[in-house]
């Protein structure tokens, strides 16, 4: 049956993509001080993958939560790849500034999610993982191999995954992609209760989304949580979108006009950001990450933010979001 477990207390959360030094090297000292900021403000969510740093950020993730109290918060990882350690000179190129000294294959099958579970749980130290996500099942990661690999996890990972959540080893699975439609194949074979969806619903590009994803995931009865609710830092100003450095034409000027309506009721973009991605029924979480502790706290102020309901008209009569979304009520 299906679980819901992401309540009101964990709407904000904290992803590890930043953390396993995805945009800068940092080190173990600021990862910990960044989870730290996170936890001190009541942050009860945390998303990680073996993936990030070559498992360097499920460890670091590890490492903070396995003293707390198990039972207080929910933590989630994924599966798809699997990991063995290389010499330095082999580890392959990678979006990671400092990786640790691994190579890894994808592998969706029921035997390589178990093992790939089983490792994670060493890795961290904690006594189990209550949201797994099949992580970067998706055309954008494996390119032509995809039809190949949904039918390996069709046959593997949605079974083993459903049956583990079914035993009460975890709580919940689903997908953990950059595009819908994996989303979409997974919901048609396998049942799902939460899908992790990066970069395809933001303030800034959501149409697609709110015309094909939501719709099916409410239909189903799964949730969402949104990875780079942000772009990966184009909301906040920095020149990447979605991980990458290549800028979408036209996406500037809209961001632009954006911050400046944001300007005019007092309000900041990230905040407008955050409450559009939570004003959705189905997103039942927004986990951005954070390079620096100070970032954590803005999250939390921009949750806390109440944004004036004339700035969400005004976005619409300007054409600057779909007038099919969804939007803040109060």
């Amino acid at each position: 049956m299906k679980s819901h477990i992401l309540t009101e207390k964990h709407q904000l959360g904290i992803g590890g993509v930043a953390i396993g030094t995805a945009f800068e090297n940092i080190t173990d000292e600021q990862a910990h001080e960044i989870l730290q900021a996170a936890w001190d403000i009541g942050i009860r969510y945390y998303d990680t993958s073996p993936w990030y740093g070559l498992t360097k950020s499920e460890r670091r993730f590890g490492n903070f939560l396995k003293d707390k109290d198990r039972d207080d918060f929910i933590f989630s990882t994924k599966v798809g790849r699997l990991f063995h350690q290389v010499p330095e000179s082999d580890v392959p190129p990678t979006m990671w500034k400092k990786p640790l000294d691994y190579d890894f294959l994808h592998d969706y099958t029921a035997d390589a999610v178990q093992k790939s579970i089983e490792d994670s749980l060493q890795r961290t130290g904690l006594s189990h993982i209550d949201i797994v996500y099949v992580h970067d099942l998706s055309e954008d990661q494996v390119g032509d191999r995809y039809p190949y690999f949904l039918k390996q996890a069709r046959n593997g990972a949605f079974k083993i995954l459903s049956e583990l959540r079914d035993q009460g080893v975890i709580k919940a699975w689903g997908m953990g992609v950059n595009k819908i439609e994996p989303i979409l194949d997974c919901i048609e074979s396998a049942d799902p209760d939460i899908c992790l969806s990066a970069t395809q619903y933001s303030i800034l590009e959501h149409e697609d989304a709110v015309d094909r994803l939501l719709p099916t995931v409410k239909n189903a009865g799964v949730k969402l949580v949104s990875g780079a609710g942000y772009n990966s830092g184009y909301i906040a100003g920095r020149e990447r979108y979605n991980y990458k450095d290549v800028i979408p034409k036209g996406m500037y000027d809209k961001r632009k006009k954006m911050s400046s309506l944001a300007e005019k009721y007092n309000i900041s973009l990230i905040d407008a950001a955050l409450h559009f991605v939570l004003a959705a029924d189905e997103f039942a979480s927004i986990i951005p990450g954070a390079s620096r502790p100070e970032q954590v706290k803005d999250n939390l102020q921009a949750l806390n933010t109440t944004i004036p309901s004339e700035f969400w008209k005004e976005l619409k009569n300007e054409g600057l979001i779909y007038e099919k979304a969804q939007i803040p009520e109060r």
